[in-house]
């Protein structure tokens, strides 16, 4: 058996990870969170990429997984990502700081917050992408990164209650529609984390 292995905490991520990876993975491997291994790590994101971010998170958790003798036969791989939202209008603003943007806040104050500040501007460039790396990192030490992107604009207001973050702000011009107003699958199919995802499982199968 396979362990793909993700470094998050954060459930509604897995299990859109989940989703997206529904089909693109062989029967003999199993989707496993940090904390289905027994991993609890909350490393400093300090990189200055997104790259850099998701490698920080995913040797925290190999390295924990070497140290315990982990099943070091080479049926695991830690997956990391690191994602977020870049506006154009703000110089790639929030970028690698999207999840600690006005952190303690809701995304409702977050989303309002970024249409306020835009709207304040006037008549600005309002488009806007949501990048996406997934880093790998393998018992023997070797790594890979694959990155993609999801282009868009920042709507004129909140719409959509599916997803979640920064979707309800995301305008898609292809559907005429935010990416919380899309569905899931729909969403999986264009989405940063969902191409990035799918390349990095893709190398792998």
């Amino acid at each position: 058996m396979k362990r793909y292995i993700f470094a998050t905490g954060n459930a509604h991520k897995l299990s859109e990870i989940k989703e997206i990876l529904k089909g693109e993975v062989s029967s003999d491997v199993e989707i496993l969170s940090m904390a289905d291994v027994g991993v609890n790590v909350n490393p400093i994101e300090n990189g200055r990429t997104f790259a850099d971010n998701a490698f920080i998170k995913a040797r925290a958790v190999a390295g924990i997984l070497k140290s315990r003798d982990f099943k070091e036969d080479g049926d695991w791989v830690v997956f990391a990502d690191d994602s977020g939202l870049c506006v154009d209008a703000f110089d790639g603003e929030p970028g690698i700081h999207s999840a600690r943007f006005m952190e303690g806040h809701s995304y409702f104050e977050r989303n309002t917050a970024i249409l306020n500040r835009l709207n304040e501007m006037g008549d600005v460039d309002r488009g806007a992408r949501f990048v996406c790396a997934v880093a790998l990192v393998f018992p023997d030490g070797s790594e890979q990164i694959f990155e993609s992107d999801m282009v868009g604009e920042i709507a004129n207001e909140i719409c959509g209650e599916n997803g979640f973050g920064y979707d309800p702000i995301f305008y898609l011009p292809q559907y005429n529609k935010t990416s919380a107003e899309i569905s899931p699958k729909e969403k999986n199919e264009i989405s940063h984390r969902g191409k990035a995802l799918r390349m990095a499982v893709r190398s792998l199968e």
